[in-house]
């Protein structure tokens, strides 16, 4: 089968990107043949035969074009004109959409659709109903869901988008541009990465329906079944120091258990805040086989996040290394922890909440062991990437026949 991976980034950035990059090697592997259509960069590992590529929108650019970007980020005809080149060379035999949003456009749907092939989207956050993305409130620091309910407007009013009027006024055209011509319901498949936000996006258009499938993310079981585990006592919080990640209260629950050792694996714009904590111990940003020790020889990992989470890798990998996980009861952490089972979920996201759940696991040994175990039993449940493609296999050979 061919296959035309498409995502704004065409190198290791991220969650998105490190899951089309591995997605694609993989199905590779399997016989396949993958290119790839994005955002021209020095950085990018993987492309296309016919060397089609949009131009780099860099948005911290002092550059004079960069004055253009507000007409780009709405509709890029350039995105939409050389994806139909690549499809008009490659001949895909389908297109799998990942994040397309400001640096592509929506555009190159149409662009897919006119030469006819079948098109899938992962799903990797809530853009397409929330123009700032998480379904999240920066200034209160809680969900929001006020554009579900009533009307984008909100969005300007908040300023959601980086705190800036212009930015969520761009924002909000392009939401509202695309829902009003009904876009998105061109797009064959959506791959939603938990129930949660399946659930989402079937409760806004009607549209959706039979549209979407939820396969929760896969990781590299081998590599997290086989690690040598010498549990330490230590709680572990790995991932981004912003605020919708919950820091605030991961700094207030040690302030209320001196007598725990926090570990932070990670770096962000909020690092502040769980600084001069006697009890807290700060990494700094971890990768690879550093990050895996850190995180398999924690008693927990704690996974605090305020905003709706989708499906963290982090929980499915201490999962598979036998680690129990306290996480928030909302979004897609609650579903891939189950309370009492492999770990706990907070109802409420208060540092009260979070360190009473922590003591209720650690300080009952019995209890704690059986959390480990089942932990190793739920190894089962996580996909692999060979258990994704299979699935995922299935669903483009429907659409290729249909």
């Amino acid at each position: 089968m061919k296959i035309l991976m498409v995502n704004k980034f065409l190198y290791s950035r991220g969650g998105c990107e490190n899951y089309m990059l591995y997605l694609g090697e993989h199905l590779s592997k399997m016989g396949h043949e993958v290119q790839y259509f994005g955002m021209y960069d020095e950085k990018n590992t993987v492309g296309n035969k016919a060397g089609k590529y949009t131009q780099n929108m860099d948005f911290h650019s002092n550059k004079l074009e960069r004055f253009l970007y507000p007409f780009k980020i709405i509709y890029s005809v350039e995105a939409k004109k050389k994806i139909m080149q690549v499809i008009d060379d490659f001949k895909p035999d389908i297109v799998h959409m990942n994040n397309i949003n400001f640096q592509l456009t929506p555009s190159i749907i149409y662009g897919i659709k006119k030469k006819g092939i079948p098109l899938v989207q992962t799903v990797h956050d809530y853009q397409m109903i929330c123009p700032n993305h998480l379904l999240y409130d920066f200034e209160k620091n809680c969900p929001c869901e006020k554009c579900l309910e009533g009307s984008y407007i909100n969005c300007i009013k908040n300023k959601c988008i980086h705190s800036s009027t212009v930015k969520s006024v761009l924002g909000v055209i392009e939401a509202w541009i695309y829902s009003w011509l009904k876009t998105y319901k061109k797009v064959d498949l959506f791959v939603c990465p938990s129930n949660f936000l399946e659930n989402k996006f079937l409760s806004t258009k009607a549209y959706y329906k039979g549209k979407t499938k939820t396969i929760h993310n896969f990781i590299d079981k081998e590599k997290f079944t086989n690690i040598d585990r010498k549990e330490e006592p230590y709680i572990v919080f790995v991932g981004r120091l912003s605020k919708e990640k919950g820091i605030e209260n991961i700094a207030k629950a040690a302030k209320l258990l001196p007598e725990y050792t926090f570990v932070i694996a990670g770096s962000g714009p909020d690092e502040d805040i769980l600084k001069n904590i006697p009890n807290v111990k700060m990494t700094g940003f971890l990768t690879g086989d550093k990050l895996t020790e850190i995180m398999g020889n924690a008693k927990l990992l704690l996974f605090p996040s305020v905003w709706y989470e989708n499906c963290p890798l982090s929980i499915l990998e201490s999962h598979c290394m036998g680690v129990p996980v306290v996480a928030m009861n909302n979004g897609g952490m609650a579903e891939l922890v189950k309370d009492g089972v492999t770990g706990g979920l907070v109802n409420e996201p208060t540092p009260q909440g979070i360190a009473l759940k922590l003591k209720e696991i650690i300080e009952n040994e019995a209890y704690y062991k059986d959390l480990k175990e089942n932990c190793k039993k739920e190894r089962e449940n996580i996909l692999s990437i060979e258990d994704y493609c299979d699935i995922l296999l299935k669903e483009y050979e429907k659409l290729v026949a249909r």
